[in-house]
């Protein structure tokens, strides 16, 4: 995808399979083919008119990372489930007699009519050509038949060429029909804008009722079933793009973030557990791969049985599957104007965010990054950015002039919120361009009410359109107030010169030592359910939402119900490359060193189990983080080898969820030795898969720097 970013490409284009991490062989003739076309692109990318649209200070803010976005400004970002189950009901052929329908009814008289005609044009351009993509699979098909001495596989391909005439263009009658249309409206989505994160939504939900009538009818059985989910998965593990190296340790893995949904409620608010839901959760156990990302929807109501098989499944270390809950996000979503049958049919999008399949705009969530710790850096600085000596706002004064904590939370209170309005800049410049540049029509055709209103997605064509916004370090910055106010502040264990010149020598010498012990020591930490230091991570928090909740996005007043920006923290791999750029932090932890990731306490300080986790994120105002509360687990193989270890993770998930009111958790299954024992010898470990943030990937492709990080996670005990 040239037309999205072409400068680095040509700078990398010769070193890719030489990267630390993710690597690619990109063969000499399609080097050629690059250089060739390259130089039309240059300066007119979507990258190039992105970066020229930031206004002097965002842009200033984005080259020092404080805030970084590239993954805004180099792809179509999707984020978003589209609506599989009117697709596989009517087939393509309706969605171009709604688009027809809409076109007549035009008064091109009127310009804002007249534009939505060449939207509905668009549409049926786009419809048409995934029809005519579906029939070359089928002529293929046929062709290779007509070749074909083995009687069984000429009967596959006859089949396959049957079913790629019929769907995506005609409704679905069989299972196989299904997910054949559903795959192929996977492939061109994610072709049609360098987008990823598309996801499948409730599959076993929509999917339900053509399974039971193809098992009544003899033409499946359940095992037949499986095999078709496994060979789906197999095919989302073939979807992959290269990122330019800056990017890709943001995405460390080469993930693609398709999610599936199972479990939850039914809109009537009854267990939505089914025989397809065992179906898809044992396939992906079958099938043990990276993609696509498996969440279960967690209720009250659902069965011991059903939670004790989705442990068996996490138990074979693949980081999967996640779990959400409907008992926070649904009142969540109901709480933002989302209608209550639709909120009870929400989908897990991407990592852990959440969206109503089908009637959610562009982007679920924001890709803005803020470096927190940075933050509080600069509050200490008297608003000058410690990494970079640029001011971010007017200070209140030096570190080690404040006479109390409430000036340095003042302080900090004022970076926050600049460096918050500059992330939305940075974040509505890039829509502003991905809307002129990146239409998705096609993307949009399949998103309720886009062909109603006659506008694409990125117009505000969609029901609901929300964006979350995203930080970095949430731990780091809570250990690090933490430390101030115990340690300076209130116990005098140190004085304010002398954890800013530790600080700014990055503990250097046996003076910076000791300081650097003292605050690892003395002060509480995040992650064991000690209110000193949690209500200070509640109150830092609780700023920003207040701070978020005040913006639009680009789609406010266009149409969807929203249109404003809520927060998430779901922050991929971003922790490791934003701690490179972040000098060291009052928490004890050394510049360049990786970031606390999601929600989760930083490495090793989590000293008091697992509960005491849970406890301490409960105490975030879960229910307004509505773009997804990222919390990574680590226990070993062998806790988990115990029938009543398992039984007991059961009851911490569902305390967590039921009584705690918890968002979100996934488990990495693994020892620390095995990860070591990888690291050594590669060679051994080729299928080794770990969970990174929201996904899973292949440890051996990961950069030595982000295996490091998840090595040093803590190893919890049950």
């Amino acid at each position: 995808f040239i037309e999205c970013a072409v400068d680095w490409l040509i700078e990398e284009l010769d070193d890719i399979d030489k990267r630390d991490g993710d690597r690619f062989i990109v063969k000499d003739i399609e080097k050629e083919r690059v250089r060739a076309i390259a130089p039309y692109w240059e300066n007119n990318s979507l990258k190039d008119k992105g970066l020229a649209a930031f206004p002097d200070k965002a842009r200033t803010f984005y080259d020092i990372g404080i805030i970084k976005s590239e993954g805004n400004i180099t792809a179509g970002d999707a984020h978003l489930a589209v609506n599989y189950k009117k697709l596989i009901e009517l087939g393509l052929i309706d969605f171009k007699r709604r688009a027809k329908e809409e076109m007549e009814k035009l008064d091109l008289t009127d310009f804002r009519q007249l534009k939505k005609l060449y939207f509905y044009k668009g549409v049926l351009i786009a419809l048409d050509a995934v029809i005519a993509f579906s029939h070359r699979y089928a002529d293929l098909a046929e062709k290779k038949a007509g070749g074909e001495k083995d009687q069984l596989r000429r009967e596959e391909l006859l089949e396959i060429a049957r079913i790629c005439r019929k769907v995506p263009e005609c409704p679905a009658d069989t299972l196989h029909e299904a997910l054949q249309s559903i795959w192929l409206l996977q492939v061109v989505l994610q072709i049609e804008s360098s987008g990823h994160s598309l996801s499948y939504g409730r599959l076993d939900q929509y999917l339900i009722d053509i399974y039971r009538r193809d098992l009544q009818a003899g033409r499946i059985d359940e095992e037949g079933a499986q095999i078709l989910f496994e060979n789906l998965w197999v095919k989302s593990l073939t979807i992959n793009k290269i990122r330019s190296y800056a990017q890709s340790r943001y995405n460390a893995g080469s993930p693609m973030y398709q999610n599936v949904t199972i479990g939850g409620q039914t809109p009537d608010g009854k267990d939505g557990v089914n025989e397809l839901s065992w179906i898809i959760l044992r396939s992906v156990s079958s099938a043990r791969l990276t993609q696509p990302n498996l969440t279960v929807r967690y209720h009250k109501r659902i069965s011991s049985e059903f939670m004790q098989e989705c442990i068996e499944v996490i138990r074979k270390g693949f980081g999967m599957p996640a779990f959400n809950s409907d008992e926070v996000i649904i009142p969540s979503l109901m709480e933002l104007g989302v209608k209550k049958e639709d909120a009870y049919d929400y989908s897990a999008i991407g990592c852990v965010e959440v969206a109503v399949p089908g009637k959610w705009g562009l982007r679920v969530a924001g890709m803005s990054f803020i470096n927190l710790p940075r933050t509080l850096l600069a509050a200490m600085n008297d608003g000058i950015d410690l990494a970079s000596g640029v001011r971010i706002c007017e200070g209140h004064g030096h570190f080690t002039e404040m006479e109390s904590f409430e000036q340095l939370m003042d302080a900090w209170d004022a970076v926050l919120r600049e460096v918050t309005r500059q992330s939305v800049i940075v974040d509505m410049c890039a829509d502003m361009v991905l809307e002129q540049e990146i239409p998705d029509i096609l993307c949009s055709a399949l998103v309720d009410d886009c062909i109603g209103r006659g506008l694409n997605l990125k117009e505000g064509g969609a029901v609901y359109d929300y964006i979350s916004g995203l930080q970095v370090g949430i731990a780091n910055l809570a250990d690090s107030l933490a430390a101030v106010k115990y340690c300076v502040y209130e116990n005098n264990l140190l004085t304010r010169e002398q954890l800013w010149n530790a600080l700014c020598s990055n503990y250097k010498g046996a003076e910076g030592e000791l300081v650097r012990q003292t605050v690892i020591n003395s002060a509480p930490k995040y992650g064991n359910d000690v209110d000193y230091v949690d209500k200070l991570a509640v109150e830092a928090y609780d700023s920003y939402i207040d701070e978020i909740e005040k913006y639009r996005n680009t789609r406010y007043g266009r149409g969807p119900i929203g249109g404003k920006y809520f927060p998430g923290t779901s922050t991929v791999a971003a922790n490791v490359p934003l701690g490179l750029g972040t000098p060291a932090t009052p928490d004890g932890r050394k510049a360049w060193e990786p970031l606390a990731e999601g929600c989760s306490p930083s490495h090793g300080v989590d000293t008091h189990g697992p509960t005491a986790v849970f406890k301490t994120l409960s105490k975030l105002r879960q229910d307004k983080i509505t773009g997804g509360v990222l919390l990574n687990q680590k226990v070993t193989p062998e806790i988990l080898d115990r029938s009543g270890n398992r039984k007991k993770l059961e009851m911490l998930i569902r305390t967590y969820f039921d009584e705690l009111k918890g968002f979100h958790v996934q488990y990495n299954v693994v020892s620390r030795e095995t990860l070591l024992e990888a690291q050594k010898h590669p060679e051994k470990y080729n299928d080794l898969i770990v969970r990174v943030a929201g996904y899973s990937a292949f440890f051996n492709v990961l950069s030595r720097i982000t295996q490091d990080d998840i090595i040093a996670r803590t190893e919890q005990q049950l």
